[in-house]
């Protein structure tokens, strides 16, 4: 079993990781940290290389970049448990899901972004997807207020 700690580029990403790493060290089990990178993301990578190298990006190298943008965040802020970077491309909700449980995992650790009423109709939340399609247990932090 694992714990995945579900991380964007957003402030909150590292109080998702602190958390993962309080349960990890609990329950004694490794963090998986895993940043998936949307497919408007993944296209503008591929639209960005095709116009300097006239090249497709392979899907590994798109998988690795999001997996960077985790391991950026445990370089930045390195958990005392065993952790992994993970990165993967597609629907965030979904593959988050997905991943946990491929990976059987014990906890999924997400937070919500702090959105305007209009902002969750238009565009949803990850973490109440997360919330709503897991079959593990999900810990969901507090989002932030805007500033």
């Amino acid at each position: 079993m694992v714990i995945v700690a579900a991380v964007d580029r957003s402030d909150q990403a590292q109080a998702v990781l602190d958390e993962a790493d309080t349960l990890a060290r609990r329950f004694d089990e490794p963090i998986h940290v895993l940043h998936v990178m949307n497919r408007s993301e993944a296209i503008q990578v591929e639209e960005d290389s095709l116009t300097h190298t006239d090249e497709a990006v392979p899907v590994d190298d798109l998988r690795d970049r999001a997996a960077a943008v985790a391991a950026e965040l445990m370089e930045a802020h390195p958990p005392d448990a065993e952790a992994v970077a993970v990165g993967r491309i597609g629907d965030p909700a979904g593959e988050i899901v997905s991943y946990a449980g491929e990976q059987d995992a014990r906890y999924i650790v997400v937070s919500p972004q702090q959105r305007s009423q209009t902002g969750k109709i238009l565009f949803g939340s990850v973490a109440q997807s997360v919330l709503l399609q897991a079959d593990c247990p999900v810990v969901s932090l507090r989002a932030r207020a805007l500033e």
